[in-house]
């Protein structure tokens, strides 16, 4: 549903969740932009999306913890853009 120009964001624990990697697949294919937050040492996602942030856990809470702060923040910053 994307188009170029737009930006795709995807989350994954463990940074190789497959249908994460399909979505990086066929946004780059569009020529979206692909940031992820990932855990566990990013995975194989780490080097798809063009810009990565890795929460530098195993624990699948704390990751999911900073994952849910990092989104409030990048919401804040993209609200104070418009």
């Amino acid at each position: 549903m994307g188009n170029a120009g737009d930006f795709f964001i995807g989350i994954s624990t463990s940074g190789n969740s497959k249908n994460i990697i399909e979505a990086i697949s066929a946004a780059k294919r569009k020529g979206i932009e692909t940031i992820c937050l990932l855990g566990n040492g990013g995975g194989k996602l780490k080097d798809l999306a063009d810009i990565t942030i890795v929460v530098s856990s195993s624990n699948t809470p704390r990751i999911q913890e900073l994952h849910i702060l990092l989104i409030h923040i990048i919401c804040e910053e993209v609200e104070k853009l418009f």
